[in-house]
């Protein structure tokens, strides 16, 4: 990786990181951001974006560029240390530190997190181009889901499953999005082509209302839109700029069906309606609670599922070596 200075790319690797998460029994809901500049994990209200406190916070346990995040099924947080290459654990309701989850098996840079329907925990390994599995109870590393490059896999960041049970990765280098068989890591196709409806640095995965998938374009400055089964560009679902949208990396829908998008640059959280796209509001105004550079996203465990869980467990990730010259 072409790094200019520690902190360029410190300011860089967050712009994409990833975490969606599905839903867990509790009583309350709240919106954890991570913010990976100064290697937090903040709590904001999952309603109205008010800022409540850094749920992990800054250097806990080691953490070094914060980015995926992930509820596993004891309810404790998994957050990604892309500086560390681990993956940490965290009390789910109090942010308190508990162990170093998952190491080793050549996990380099981590950027998402997605739990496998056998239970098993996938890793987005963004340094050397590859998915890493891991027992989703004990962390011990189990083997190479998807081996360096396969498929042409290049700088992974976002993890999400498809309805067809197959897991889709955006390859940010070659902005594309893969497709693997969700049991045997084994490529299948390239779902979305390079560049594809003017994708530039694939990041952050979702589906909208009607199914289809959501895609953020860091380079552009938009989320895309594609048919979930073809593949086929369909329209930019948030223009480009709109909102003052600016570096896009982590995306996630809210319980009332809102898109909730992490904006990089402005270090804020922007929100859009879930049917139209159209910009609704800065739902985490620019640097809230000291949010610098926002990755991962995703809703505290909750009595009620949040639409994006219906499709897929957990998410998401880093940058992409593109994208620390283009953002600069």
């Amino acid at each position: 990786m072409r790094i200019r200075t520690l902190s360029q790319t410190s300011l860089v690797l967050a712009a994409l990181a990833l975490g969606e998460v599905a839903a867990l029994p509790s009583a309350q809901a709240s919106l954890l951001v991570s913010s990976f500049s100064n290697n937090s994990v903040l709590e904001y209200n999952e309603t109205t974006g008010e800022f409540i406190k850094p749920f992990v916070v800054s250097g806990s346990g080691g953490l070094t560029g914060s980015g995926g995040l992930a509820f596993s099924p004891n309810g404790n947080l998994l957050v990604t240390s892309f500086g560390t290459n681990s993956v940490l654990e965290y009390n789910g309701r109090t942010g308190k530190f508990i162990k170093n989850f998952a190491v080793g098996g050549g996990l380099t840079n981590p950027t998402s997190l997605i739990f496998a329907p056998n239970g098993n925990l996938l890793v987005s390994s963004f340094g050397n181009n590859s998915i890493l599995e891991y027992s989703g109870i004990t962390g011990e590393y189990i083997k190479d889901f998807v081996p360096s490059g396969r498929g042409g896999l290049n700088t992974p960041v976002y993890l999400r499953f498809g309805l067809n049970g197959n897991l889709l990765v955006s390859s940010s280098a070659n902005s594309s999005v893969l497709e693997y068989d969700g049991t045997t890591g084994e490529f299948i196709r390239t779902l979305v082509p390079s560049g594809s409806g003017s994708l530039s640095s694939a990041e952050g995965l979702g589906f909208n209302t009607n199914g289809n998938l959501l895609v953020s374009s860091v380079v552009t400055d938009e989320i895309l839109e594609y048919d979930t089964a073809s593949g086929e560009f369909i329209n930019s679902f948030v223009s480009a700029g709109e909102g003052g949208l600016d570096g896009p990396s982590g995306l996630i829908f809210t319980l009332n069906g809102s898109l909730l998008v992490n904006s990089f640059r402005t270090s804020s959280v922007l929100e859009y309606d879930g049917t139209t796209g159209a910009f609704i509001k800065a739902f985490v105004p620019a640097g809230s609670g000291g949010l610098t550079n926002p990755t991962g996203l995703t809703l505290s465990p909750t009595s009620v599922p949040e639409f994006s869980s219906i499709f897929a467990l957990v998410v998401f990730g880093a940058v992409s070596v593109n994208f620390i010259y283009k953002h600069n």
